[in-house]
């Protein structure tokens, strides 16, 4: 298991990142999704509450360049599931999950980020609670090894999480110019049953320079209840 705060420390940019697990206590599920930009573009946004979800906003409308990839809805709650992406993709589960199909069938029919050279992956992953039993799943298209032709498919399922696992996936290695697609397993990471505790560790530790906004979300496993927070660089 991975310590998430030096998983973050240690990477100057990691690019958008989920991360989803179960408290040590066993009674809630743990749900967190951050943005960092290089750009002003990309530096020039927030995250604002919209129904149980959230969407991405520009914090100043005059500098918004190009909307196309940067302003999304990121979560979004479809009966006893919570979606959270990086992108567009998150109403394409929506759209495909309520008309019966499956978490990875919904995302046949997209592709990593059209933004050569990087051609970012899309990340994406889904929570489904009922009555207390609880799995998660976890998606990444992206590019094979930066050449657009070939997409690469990967699902990781989680059935029945252990308490204080969670585990953690983001979009890029590392920085870099190209930036290098993640590659491998989403990586094992400890939870905290204090949702306070685990925002501020996390913010903290991401890099001051590149972070733009995080939201963590903790959902009971029984009642179905959730509490969240939303921290944003730009107030």
């Amino acid at each position: 298991m991975r310590s998430l705060e030096q998983e973050l420390k240690n990477n100057r940019y990691p690019g958008r990142g989920i991360v989803i697990g179960k408290t040590p206590d066993k009674t809630k599920a743990v749900m967190a999704y951050f943005i960092m930009g290089r750009s002003e573009n990309s530096r020039n946004r927030i995250f604002v509450t919209e129904g149980e979800g959230i969407r991405t906003q520009a914090f100043d409308p005059a500098k918004l360049k190009d909307p196309s990839l940067i302003i999304y809805a990121p979560v979004r709650v479809l009966g006893n599931k919570t979606i959270v992406t990086n992108g567009d993709q998150t109403d394409t589960i929506y759209e495909g999950m309520d008309r019966q199909l499956t978490f990875e069938q919904s995302l046949r029919s997209r592709e990593f980020e059209p933004d050569g050279p990087n051609y970012t992956p899309r990340i994406s992953g889904i929570l489904h609670i009922d009555k207390g039993k609880y799995n998660y799943a976890m998606s990444i298209l992206k590019s094979n090894h930066g050449k657009p032709s070939s997409c690469c498919r990967f699902t990781f399922a989680y059935e029945n999480p252990a308490p204080g696992e969670g585990h953690f996936i983001h979009t890029y290695e590392q920085d870099g110019d190209p930036l290098p697609s993640f590659s491998g397993e989403p990586k094992l990471v400890a939870m905290m049953d204090s949702m306070d505790d685990f925002t501020k560790m996390m913010w903290e530790s991401l890099n001051e320079e590149n972070k733009v906004s995080l939201f963590v979300r903790y959902v009971d496993l029984f009642s179905g209840a959730y509490e969240s927070r939303i921290v944003n660089k730009n107030q």
